[in-house]
Formats: structure tokens, sequence, C-alpha cells
């Protein structure tokens, strides 16, 4: 029995939602499709799961664990009629932790008129500040949703038409409070690699992405307001504000204490078992082992900063769990 994480894939991030049908309608104007739901009525919530679905995606087709950037909304029974229930987005106190998603588009002008066309509000419009080739879009929960483009940005200005078939779910971001212990954790312990740094020394932080499986050969370099990592998806992003690990109290919000959100991001593993016997000799924090509880299929893991991070099989490898 052995497990080889290069095989292991960043399956998924989950987002608690309010309304499911009115998510579930915004991010399909992304371009992204409901490819999976799990109800869970005696618990009273259902899990959606939402991905890019067309030929031309990286993932299209395919068994919901053996993908890479699918989008799980779960939605608690009678929150969309409960007019104070509001989800923390986990950029403001209390509960500031969890950053964005981030789609990548084609035409990045055309996207963003797209999405304000059909009466949505952004956090950052693309002629907003100093950075002219991202924005941020708000989804119906106040989620901040990063536009990158694939395509150089002024190549693209008068281009009036966009395809959301191509779009791409290219990354997760969460903050943290050391870099330092992150970055070994989700290298030694979760198999990831560092595909790229991006260091703002003049705004005090430094910005590290990961991915499965290691790919150096990412450019450092790209065309003018391309990221060099926006042709894939499944990649996560490490916020980190310097001196956060100088103060011993300081602590970011997991999602998942009050105010709740973001719940976790999830791994798919070549074999369940194996993996999850290797995390417990590298001396990981469990939230729930494999063995916990009722649900036999599934285990939670810890990172530094307390964030969860779900371990599930990828049934494309091997199958165990009829889902």
């Amino acid at each position: 029995m052995a497990t080889d994480p290069n095989k292991y894939s960043l399956n998924h991030t989950m987002l608690r939602v309010k309304d499911p049908q009115r998510s579930i309608k915004y991010y399909e104007l992304l371009g992204m499709k409901q490819i999976n739901k799990i109800e869970n009525p005696d618990a009273k919530f259902d899990l959606y799961f939402l991905a890019y679905d067309t030929p031309k995606s990286l993932s299209g087709g395919q068994h919901w664990t053996a993908r890479q950037g699918i989008l799980e909304l779960t939605h608690n029974y009678g929150t969309e009629k409960d007019d104070s229930f509001k989800v923390a987005n986990g950029n403001s106190e209390p509960g500031k932790g969890f950053g964005h998603v981030c789609i990548s588009v084609d035409a990045i002008q055309a996207a963003c008129q797209r999405i304000e066309d059909a009466g949505y509000k952004f956090q950052k419009k693309l002629t907003d500040g100093r950075m002219r080739s991202i924005a941020f879009a708000l989804d119906p929960d106040g989620y901040w949703v990063e536009i990158i483009a694939f395509n150089p940005v002024e190549k693209t200005e008068d281009v009036k038409e966009t395809d959301p078939g191509t779009y791409r779910f290219n990354h997760s971001m969460i903050r943290v409070k050391d870099h330092e212990k992150s970055l070994k954790f989700y290298q030694d312990i979760m198999g990831m690699s560092l595909i790229r740094t991006s260091e703002n020394e003049s705004n005090g932080f430094n910005l590290y992405f990961l991915a499965y499986p290691g790919d150096e050969a990412v450019p450092k370099e790209s065309a003018n307001g391309v990221n060099p990592t926006a042709e894939r998806e499944g990649l996560l992003e490490l916020t980190w504000n310097y001196g956060t690990e100088k103060d011993a109290d300081f602590k970011y919000h997991n999602g998942n204490d009050e105010p709740q959100g973001f719940g976790h991001i999830c791994v798919a593993v070549d074999d369940i078992d194996a993996a999850c016997k290797r995390f417990e000799e590298k001396g990981v924090d469990w939230k729930k082992k494999l063995t916990d509880g009722r649900m036999k299929n599934i285990a939670f893991v810890l990172d530094p900063d307390g964030y969860w991070i779900e371990v599930i099989q990828n049934e494309k490898m091997k199958r165990t769990s009829n889902w």
C-alpha cells in the first residue's frame, strides 16, 4: 500500500451560501455548470459541485473526484428564508482569513463587462486603482471572485466577445500567518510544489502559488497583465502579510468558527488509506481521521493556521465510494 503525492490534485474549494439557486445562476454566468449534487436531508444540508465542463475545459467529462478546479457550494436548509443570515466572506473582521476564488478568462474587458451587464457588483473594477489587469467581482453572498486573463490585456481591449467555455477556475487564496511554516506544510506534507512567488515589498506582502503536480517550468515573466500560471486550474495562493508571524496573538479565521463562510479546500489522493497513513506518520493535526464518525471515506487535516483540508479518494485511481 503506497501513495504518491505527485498523483494528488487540489479537487475543490468549499463555500457556504445563503441561496443555492441564486449562487448557481451566478457561477453559471461565469461558465461553470453543476456536475454533482449530494443531498443530506437528515443533516439538513446539500452540497452542489460546480466546474468547467466543456470540450475546452482542462478536466471536462471526468468523474468529479478526478478533477481539479471544482467549487463546492454548501447550503444549510432554511438560510435562504432567513433575512438575518449572512456569510463571512473572509475579507473583513471578524472572520478574516480566506480571501477569494479566481477565474481566468480569455478577454478580460469583455468578461468583466458581461458580468456588469448581468447586474452584478464589483469590489474592484478593471479600471480601478493601479492594477489594470485584474478585477474582483462579487458573488451573491459577497465572496470576492478575482478575474485574471490568460491573454495579454492590451490585445483584448477591443474584443467584445468572451467565451465562458474557455474559462478556468484558476486558484483559491487564503491568508497565512507564517509563510515559512505554511510553505513547509503544503510542500513537505501535502506534496504540493511552489510554482510562483510574487514579492510586494512596498506593500508589505508576498503571494505564493502552489500546485499539483510539481511543474517547475512555469515562466517567471509573461505578457502584460497575464499571470504566468493563468492557463492552469487547481492552484492554491497563500498571502503572507509581513510581520504577522512575529505576533504571538495574531490568528486568522478558518471560516468554520463563527462567523462562518469558507469551509475548506479538498485534496483528492491516489490511495486514501495510504495517504492518511503517510499524513499520520508526518505528524499532522487532524480535524477528522478517516476512522472517525460515520463518514469513513473522508478525512480532514488541519494546516498551520487551522484551515481545514478535506482528503478524498480519486475514484478514477481506486474505486472506494459510490458517489
